[in-house]
């Protein structure tokens, strides 16, 4: 697997697993299958709905956490300080896990400065290594 290493120093796999539409019936699986032949990045969302299949296989797996990274998004929803705060407590207890490796805002819209801040404890708490925003322009 290569890896390319981000400002702070983390390792990223430059291949990941995303789980998109996968049905939330079928992720643990699906997600098990791709460690299996080697993936170690998953990526899913609070949107996805899939999470928590995440978390399960994350705890089968018997890989250490640590040689996992996991990336997941807080939806438009969750915008603002509260609500970003309360999901991102949310999303580590569905994906059972302490921490992700990358935590996105899905979509920069709202009150996405609330947001990026609750980003921003929770990275200084251990919660997350790594935040960014995403933006995707539909043309």
């Amino acid at each position: 697997m290569e890896y390319t290493t981000l400002n702070n120093g983390v390792k990223m796999p430059m291949l990941g697993y995303g789980v998109y539409q996968t049905p939330p019936e079928d992720t643990e699986r699906c997600v098990l299958d791709a460690i299996s032949i080697g993936y170690r990045s998953i990526d899913t969302a609070q949107a996805y709905g899939n999470e928590e299949g995440v978390g399960n296989a994350l705890e089968k797996c018997g890989l250490p956490r640590e040689e996992l990274f996991i990336t997941t998004k807080i939806w438009i929803s969750n915008a603002g300080y509260e609500k970003a705060k309360a999901s991102i407590e949310e999303s580590l207890k569905k994906l059972k896990t302490d921490y992700v490796d990358l935590l996105l805002i899905h979509q920069p819209f709202g009150d996405y400065y609330g947001t990026y801040r609750a980003m921003e404890e929770a990275y200084k708490a251990g919660n997350l290594t790594w935040n960014d925003v995403k933006i995707s322009v539909t043309r």
